[in-house]
């Protein structure tokens, strides 16, 4: 392990995962970033990661968009989730997107680092109780496991006009907030529909909140 970028607003929890990725790894080079541009901007310049600890909800990302940004952009680099969201089914959908854990803000130092060290040897790590409920009880269905994998294939910009499909915007009052042409947008949902293998823009949406592609809703991160 040689350089670990960490990725969450609040620089007390930076503070912590820096502390745990020390007692985990030594020395070794951590880059810290407060917003997913900064993210996206230090992997550029850096090519890849070997490791990405990636907060779900900051400044440039909701829900999984990030996430999908990542991973589409730079696939060798992995990445572990770092949620103050516990919920069951959002740790099998992101584990079903790829990612190489999800580790809960919660999660005490001791465990954390074990938790470092198992996806540093390869291993996929997964909290053992979320609500009293085992993680192997709400393994995602198939049928949303090939979904994360077509949703995956969104682009950025594809991601963020069904974004604002869902708050229920018209195809022109999308291009005026995107500064593109009409024409565009509906190239752009038209790629969604064939990559969702669905043939409306209700249809896309619903899927989308489902697999917490849009926004966490009312949910807020601490």
């Amino acid at each position: 392990m040689r350089k670990v970028i960490i990725a969450d607003d609040h620089p007390m929890i930076r503070g912590a995962l820096t502390l745990a990725v020390v007692s985990a790894f030594g020395r070794v080079e951590i880059v810290e970033c407060s917003n997913l541009a900064e993210l996206i901007e230090q992997l550029t310049e850096a090519g890849d990661a070997d490791l990405v600890l990636l907060d779900l909800k900051m400044p440039g990302t909701h829900g999984f968009e990030g996430l999908l940004t990542i991973r589409s952009n730079f696939p060798a680099t992995p990445i572990v989730v770092i949620s103050a969201l516990e919920d069951p089914q959002l740790v099998a959908q992101a584990l079903s997107l790829g990612t190489a854990g999800f580790i809960p803000k919660s999660t005490p130092r001791a465990e954390l680092v074990a938790a470092l060290l198992l996806v540093a040897g390869g291993g996929i790590y997964s909290p053992p109780y979320l609500n009293g409920e085992t993680y192997e009880a709400v393994q995602p269905a198939e049928d949303d496991t090939e979904f994360a994998r077509r949703a995956s294939t969104l682009t950025p910009q594809q991601r963020r006009v069904l974004q604002l499909l869902g708050t229920g915007k018209l195809n022109k009052e999308i291009a005026y907030e995107l500064d593109i042409a009409e024409t565009t947008v509906k190239a752009h949902v038209s790629s969604i529909l064939h990559k969702f293998k669905v043939y409306s823009r209700t249809q896309a949406v619903v899927m989308a909140q489902r697999m917490h592609l849009d926004t966490f809703g009312e949910a807020r991160e601490t």
